[in-house]
């Protein structure tokens, strides 16, 4: 498994980068991905996001399909892709601590 390393903390990912364990989601891991995403600040709404994904998939075990997500947070899709380039699946969820999604997020 590979890890990485940021600001003093190890973090086990799979092959996409991914967090293995969410038990190991901080702070660093939030602002590693956000420096690998290139956001340049974390703000509310990226912080809403994040954690409508998070409470969601601790109630339903996997990551909210894009309408949903939307739905939640009141964000039109296109929000949510200005917030995260590289989209919900990708960099949201991967900010969020979340496994892969398998479907379409």
């Amino acid at each position: 498994m590979p890890t990485l390393e940021h600001n003093g903390s190890t973090f086990e990912v799979d092959e996409d980068g991914f967090l293995l364990n969410a038990k190991t989601f901080n702070q660093d891991w939030v602002d590693y991905v956000k420096s690998v995403e290139g956001i340049s600040e974390m703000t509310d709404e990226h912080n809403k996001v994040i954690a409508a994904l998070q409470e969601y998939y601790t109630k339903n075990g996997i990551a909210p399909m894009v309408r949903i997500l939307s739905k939640t947070t009141g964000f039109p899709l296109k929000r949510i892709y200005e917030l995260f380039p590289s989209g919900p699946g990708k960099g949201a969820c991967k900010m969020a601590g979340l496994p892969k999604p398998t479907g379409c997020v």
